[in-house]
């Protein structure tokens, strides 16, 4: 068994190393704890972009611009060494950490961002990086799409760990992705809350026999810095929740473990019985003896490619008839 730990907290909005050092100092809470495994929200590091569901577009123009500057200026390079802290950390207490950054490209455009979550492994490797691959809504006015390239399924002393960002969890084929790879631990990083996403976290659990994470994002309207361009018009109330959280544990097939922690800040822990995997795919394994290979395939490119090969693939899309 290995002890699991979900951070509920606010980052330092736009301010990468100060952000960095909550997520230090929270490692080294969870494993004077016992946990192994430290997952963090969704864009934690230098925090989730929520001023997008508010800005108006067109009329705040200057606003957003001067918002995403500040968070590009604050974004993860990673190729650069940003999380070497928490690299540093992971190795020093003997964890794996999934945390969700703010990661800007290095190699092509140096200005494009990506909503991305990093595996750092026990021994303070990078173990994989996946970059989400479809923004949700106002989010593409933030995040360019990612690939395949980090749809994968890691190994770790806590099991084969893999992780979908928010609503690429209501994608079924990314999700029989990482089914496909024997994973063990599905987490998903998030900005959603509420009773539906709840649900879905629930049906992933029935769904791939596996545990699964929801590591939401929670603040008030004080945890952000006054020092944020047009945080007193977006977020006047101080004491509201901008975002709830609902951050849970769930063992294979469905139960609830631990949480949802509702308009709350804290760390939610449990114990990961890697055998509770076999016995809830004893009936459905859906990429096992439940599937059917003979009828359904699923193919993924998991080659990275230029923004030229990228766009190029997006205007060779098969029509409705497959063609």
């Amino acid at each position: 068994m290995s002890r699991i730990a979900v951070i509920q907290r606010p980052p330092v909005f736009l301010n990468k190393a100060e952000t960095l050092g909550v997520a230090v100092s929270s490692v080294r809470e969870a494993a004077v704890a016992g946990a192994r495994l430290i997952v963090f929200p969704e864009a934690f590091i230098p925090g989730y972009p929520a001023w997008i569901w508010r800005l108006r577009p067109g009329a705040d123009m200057s606003l957003s611009e001067r918002l995403h500057s500040r968070l590009l200026a604050e974004a993860v390079r990673i190729g650069a060494g940003d999380l070497g802290a928490l690299c540093d950390a992971a190795r020093e207490h003997d964890a794996t950490i999934v945390c969700g950054v703010n990661e800007r490209d290095t190699e092509f455009s140096r200005t494009t961002l990506y909503n991305s979550v990093v595996v750092i492994g026990s021994n303070g490797a990078i173990l994989n990086v996946h970059r989400k691959l479809m923004p949700t809504n106002p989010e593409r006015m933030v995040w360019g799409f990612g690939d395949a390239t980090g749809l994968r399924v890691v190994d770790t002393p806590c099991g084969r760990v893999g992780a979908l960002i928010c609503w690429e969890n209501y994608m079924p084929l990314a999700r029989c992705a990482l089914y496909a790879q024997g994973i063990d631990v599905y987490i998903a990083p998030t900005y959603d809350t509420g009773p539906r996403w709840l649900a879905t976290m629930q049906h992933i659990a029935r769904e791939g026999g596996c545990w699964v994470i929801g590591s939401g994002c929670a603040f008030q309207g004080q945890h952000l810095p006054d020092t944020i361009p047009g945080k007193a018009e977006l977020y006047p109330d101080a004491d509201a929740w901008v975002n709830s959280g609902d951050s849970m544990i769930v063992e294979p097939g469905g139960n609830i473990v631990a949480g949802a922690l509702h308009d709350e800040l804290g760390v939610l822990y449990a114990e990961l019985d890697l055998e509770r995997i076999g016995a809830a795919r004893r009936s459905l394994d859906t990429v096992g003896h439940y599937s059917r290979p003979d009828i359904f395939q699923l193919q993924v490119n998991n080659d990275r490619l230029t923004p030229v090969e990228f766009s190029a693939a997006l205007g060779a899309r098969p029509d409705r008839h497959g063609r």
